[in-house]
C-alpha cells in the first residue's frame, strides 16, 4: 500500500485560492479571509463540504463559501442549544442514581465490587474515579471529606458530583439490572432502551462540549429506537433520533417547547441546512412537540 504524502501548510491566500480552484464561489474575499482566520480550514471545510462535493472532487456548480459559513453558524448554534438540553439530563440523572444507590447500598457501597453487575468494570470504575477525584483534588467539598471524615472517604452522593457523564453512563451501565430497572421506571421508560439512550446522549455530549459536527453527522454511538419511532423512519444514527429520546427523558413542558421552536427559528435563519441530513422528516414538529 503507497501511502499519501502530508500537504504542506497553506497561508490564508493560499487556502482561498486553493477552494476558489475546487470551483468554490467566493463572493467576498475580504470576509473570507477574516472568517478563515478565525476558523480553521481543517475545522471548516473539511467538514461542511459534505454533499456539497464529490470526495477529492470539485464543489458541485453554484456552491458559495456563504453557504459553508452557514452551515457552520448553524451546527455552531443548534449545537449550543442541544447541549442545554443534555445537561439538564445530566443533572438529574446524577441525582436519581445517587439517591437510589445510597438508599439501597449506603453511602460507600460504590466501593463494593458485589453491588455491581461486572467486578472488572468496577475495578476498572474506581481507577476513573481516582483520576476524577485527584482531578479535583481543590474543590472545597473533596478536601473536606478528606480532610474532616473518617478515612477521607467520599459518600457517594457527594461522589458523583465529580462524574462526567461518560463516566455516570458507565456507572448505570454496570449496575445491576433490578436497579437499574428501579431508576429508568422514574423516568417511565425500559432500562434497556434508558441504557442505550444514555450512552448515546452522553457521546452526543462530548460532541457539543468539544465543537464537534451534528449537521450531516453519523453518530457512532446510536440509541436503541422504539419500534413505533423506527415504523416512522426515524434513524438513530443522525441526530434527530437522540432528540427524541432526549423528549421522552424530559418534561414536555414550555422549556422543552421553547427549545423546539428555537430550532424551528434556527432553521428559517439558515435556509441552506438540510433537515434531511440530520435525520429531521418533515412532521418533525409534530414528533418533539
Amino acid at each position: 500500500m503507497e501511502f499519501k504524502k502530508l500537504q504542506k501548510a497553506m497561508t490564508i491566500e493560499e487556502q482561498i485560492e486553493n477552494l476558489k480552484a475546487l470551483n468554490l464561489k467566493i463572493e467576498d474575499e475580504a470576509f473570507a479571509a477574516r472568517f478563515l482566520n478565525d476558523v480553521s480550514y481543517f475545522r471548516f471545510v473539511k467538514a461542511y463540504s459534505l454533499g456539497l462535493k464529490p470526495k477529492n472532487g470539485n464543489y458541485y456548480d453554484g456552491v458559495t463559501f456563504g453557504q459553508l459559513v452557514e452551515l457552520y453558524l448553524f451546527n455552531a448554534n443548534f449545537r449550543q442549544l442541544l447541549f442545554t438540553q443534555i445537561e439538564k439530563v445530566e443533572i438529574n440523572l446524577r441525582c436519581r442514581v445517587s439517591n437510589h444507590f445510597s438508599s439501597v447500598y449506603g453511602v460507600l457501597g460504590y466501593k463494593n465490587s458485589q453491588n455491581f453487575s461486572n467486578t472488572n468494570y468496577h475495578a476498572i470504575f474506581l481507577n476513573d474515579i481516582q483520576s476524577e477525584v485527584n482531578r479535583n483534588k481543590r474543590a472545597s467539598f473533596i478536601k473536606n471529606f478528606q480532610n474532616n471524615y473518617e478515612n477521607g472517604d467520599i459518600p457517594f452522593y457527594a461522589l458523583v458530583e465529580v462524574f462526567s457523564f461518560g463516566t455516570l453512563s458507565k456507572f448505570f451501565k454496570n449496575m445491576q439490572s433490578k436497579d437499574k430497572k428501579a431508576i429508568a421506571s422514574t423516568y417511565g421508560i425500559g432500562y434497556t432502551y434508558f441504557e442505550s439512550w444514555i450512552e448515546s446522549i452522553a457521546y452526543v455530549r462530548n460532541l457539543c462540549a468539544h465543537y464537534g459536527r451534528l449537521y450531516n453527522a453519523k453518530l457512532t454511538k446510536t440509541p436503541k429506537l422504539y419500534p413505533q419511532d423506527r415504523n416512522l423512519g426515524i434513524s438513530n444514527i443522525r441526530i434527530f433520533g437522540t432528540l427524541v429520546c432526549l423528549k421522552r427523558i424530559l418534561p414536555s413542558d414550555r422549556h422543552w417547547i421553547e427549545f423546539v421552536d428555537t430550532i424551528q427559528l434556527l432553521f428559517e435563519k439558515y435556509p441552506y441546512v438540510e433537515k434531511d441530513s440530520m435525520g429531521f422528516p418533515n412532521n418533525w414538529i409534530d414528533i418533539l412537540k
